[in-house]
């Protein structure tokens, strides 16, 4: 990788080590490398993406902290900064985590079953529902993938929401298709799909994955009032999905049933669920070496 602002043959594989030296900031030993064509000394935080970044140390400590249950005012708290560091800590962060996500899926390929459903949440009012449609491997646990719609209030919500906020589109259908659209590059032709009885899900699975072995079952009552990720049956064919659901409303503050923290930007859940499936993906792996 090619230091910023250094020459081309700038690079860890064309260089020989040349010491170390320990950061002021956090006290990590650094590797310092010397180019064989140039001479130019560098070091390993030279190419790194926090090399330009304040307050470095925070970064694993907050996503600890936004994967247990904690909220972005509360994080702030606890790590003795302002809001405003967090806040942008949280879109740096999710990005990230995004893209190292998005390499990682070439290891989908071996993947032989996964679920999906839709998650619902609500954006700052429950006049403005949202949908989080996910994709889990079945045996792996691990999340594939997730998309965020926008759709509309039902039931006696839905004339104060259009009264107060105006029509509101339903974008559920076409955020799945826009998920499995991305996944089916990735995963087997023929994989096993499970879901519950969604109207539109037989559609968008027949579009992407015509020959996988699609099952589809009815929902069942839930253990608990209110909660419908933890069913009151012995045997739950749906398990793996709902259960990475309990465990959203568990430890996404903002996901959680009756609490004070709501979502006031999509984009702000998103970056927060990217940090969240990074933490549960690799078992809360450090974003960062140097």
């Amino acid at each position: 990788m090619k230091p910023r602002g250094r020459l081309d043959c700038c690079c860890t594989k064309n260089a020989y080590l040349n010491g170390t030296y320990k950061r002021s900031s956090d006290g990590q030993v650094i590797r310092r490398y010397r180019c064989k064509t140039c001479g130019t000394s560098f070091s390993a935080a030279t190419t790194s993406p926090l090399r330009w970044q304040k307050k470095r140390t925070i970064n694993h400590p907050l996503m600890e902290l936004l994967s247990n249950n904690v909220s972005l005012a509360a994080a702030a708290r606890i790590l003795r900064v302002n809001p405003k560091t967090v806040a942008k800590k949280l879109i740096f962060l999710g990005n990230t985590c995004a893209e190292r996500l998005m390499e990682n899926r070439t290891q989908y390929q071996s993947i032989s079953s996964i679920q999906f459903d839709e998650l619902m949440t609500i954006e700052h009012t429950k006049c403005k529902p949202l949908s989080v449609a996910m994709v889990v491997a079945k045996k792996e646990r691990k999340i594939l993938g997730f998309q965020v719609a926008q759709m509309p209030a039902t039931g006696r919500l839905s004339v104060v929401s259009r009264k107060k906020y105006g029509p509101r589109p339903d974008e559920r259908k076409q955020k799945m298709m826009t998920l499995f659209s991305e996944l089916s590059h990735i995963l087997s032709p023929t994989i096993t799909i499970t879901s519950d009885e969604c109207s539109f899900y037989k559609r968008v699975v027949n579009k992407h994955f015509p020959f996988a072995s699609y099952t589809q079952y009815l929902g069942k009552k839930s253990s608990v009032a209110g909660q419908g990720e933890l069913k009151k049956t012995k045997f739950d064919p749906i398990f793996t999905i709902n259960h990475t659901f309990a465990m959203l409303r568990a430890n996404i503050s903002r996901f959680i049933r009756k609490t004070w923290n709501t979502t006031k930007k999509i984009e702000c859940l998103i970056q927060h669920l990217n940090i969240y499936v990074w933490m549960h993906n690799t078992k809360r792996t450090p974003l960062f070496e140097v």
